[in-house]
């Protein structure tokens, strides 16, 4: 199959062109090669390339940031979303996309399904609110791919702020009023292959590694492996105030695919990878 991976330089798309290489043709853009917050730029290099598949991995993630670049946020986030669902219905190539638990307002201490209404709290779960909005009203074919707390070994993420945290200093504080599931992108990329080539119905699917966590409960599971022992304080998000907030209860539901590895095993694995453990390690 011919694949477009949009935005195959970051974490998740980095994992993507790993998983989707062997025996397809895959076309590789990021940022210089096509600006997709320009409907012009989207409709003519797409419907001109006539790819099988269009996967987006770009995106802009800065949480935090967002919520003083709304115009920027929006234009990313949710109008090309509306672009790249235009162009896929019209030269009928499926259309996946990720999104996100920030989509919830995180009151939910049983977390979300599929089909639970989203109430965004911020300015980056509302515009990733916006770009489900997008292809559920345009309607190409499309798998819809609802993710949270993602690590991976292509990109900055919560492992590896933890780790260098700890080698620079004795004491830290890690919020524990936040839940959710983290999830390896390797994992995630690779089940996505799967909903893929199982032809499964379109729509909203919510892929995470399974079970859940606080912030601080990951944190602790990172230093037992990795053998650091700073001293680690369980704080509330009071303590860390941010310009945007966070959802309490982020976890997503899986109700419609096969459940994932659970992410204490997923995160064993990453740090493996990465050559921060052993391979042996029990």
């Amino acid at each position: 199959m011919k694949i477009l991976i949009l935005g195959y330089k970051g974490m998740l798309g980095s994992e993507l062109v790993e998983v989707f290489r062997d025996g397809n043709d895959l076309i590789l853009w990021d940022k210089d090669q096509i600006d997709i917050t320009k409907r012009e730029d989207v409709m003519q290099k797409i419907g001109q390339l006539k790819p099988d598949i269009v996967i987006n991995a770009a995106a802009y993630t800065a949480v935090d940031k967002a919520e003083s670049e709304k115009d920027l946020v929006y234009k990313v986030n949710g109008c090309a979303v509306g672009f790249l669902s235009t162009i896929c219905k019209e030269i009928d190539a499926l259309f996946v996309h990720f999104s996100t638990d920030y989509v919830f307002d995180g009151e939910n201490h049983l977390g979300y399904k599929e089909d639970h209404l989203y109430k965004p709290i911020n300015m980056y779960g509302k515009s990733k609110a916006l770009g489900e909005k997008m292809i559920l009203d345009i309607k190409p074919r499309f798998y819809l791919i609802r993710t949270s707390w993602l690590f991976g070994k292509y990109g900055k993420n919560f492992v590896e702020t933890m780790i260098r945290l700890a080698e620079e200093r004795k004491d830290l504080k890690v919020v524990n009023d936040q839940f959710g599931s983290p999830t390896y992108a390797k994992d995630l990329s690779e089940k996505v292959k799967d909903l893929i080539e199982s032809e499964k119905p379109y729509g909203i699917y919510h892929i995470t590694n399974s079970e859940s966590c606080n912030w601080y409960e990951f944190a602790l599971k990172i230093f037992k492996l990795s053998r650091l022992k700073p001293n680690i304080k369980p704080v509330s998000s009071e303590e860390f105030p941010t310009p945007a907030k966070r959802p309490t209860y982020s976890m997503l539901v899986n109700s419609k695919l096969p459940q994932m590895r659970s992410w204490e095993d997923a995160l064993k694995d990453y740090l493996i990878e990465t050559g921060r453990i052993d391979k042996t390690y029990h």
